[in-house]
């Protein structure tokens, strides 16, 4: 029963970032052009949802689908892993036009060659898995 309310969220997730523009090529090739403040103002209003929600949980002692506390673990101190990382995940999402959330839907909405964005994504996590223990964490 579990895995139809994930599927359910994941197709109306899918739905609302189809319609709001956010998988389209053109609209992330705007964003990184600085030419439009459509994306922009979707991750930005994705952040205030998330941080809302986060304080929410933490004030609330909200508890998981499970009955079990949630526990958001504290940010360790650092700046250049998070620039490292922001830099090629920046650098990556403008090279193909797609974070990850929207490769699975551009797939599900018929955009094979997506396809290939898909398996650089998988090989780059694989070789992160891979390399993990010998870069700065």
């Amino acid at each position: 029963m579990k895995f139809i309310k994930y599927l359910l969220v994941g197709f109306f997730f899918g739905i609302v970032l189809t319609k709001a523009e956010a998988v389209s090529w053109y609209r992330i090739y705007e964003m990184f052009q600085f030419q439009s403040f459509h994306m922009y103002g979707i991750i930005m209003t994705a952040i205030a949802v998330g941080v809302i929600g986060v304080q929410i949980i933490k004030r609330k002692n909200i508890k998981d689908i499970d009955g079990n506390p949630i526990y958001i673990q504290e940010k360790e101190k650092g700046n250049a892993r998070y620039w490292i990382g922001g830099i090629l995940f920046g650098l990556g999402w403008a090279m193909v036009g797609a974070c990850p959330g929207p490769i699975f839907i551009m797939l599900g909405a018929g955009f094979m060659s997506v396809g290939l964005i898909l398996i650089g994504a998988l090989l780059g996590t694989f070789l992160y898995g891979v390399f993990k223990d010998k870069l700065p964490h």
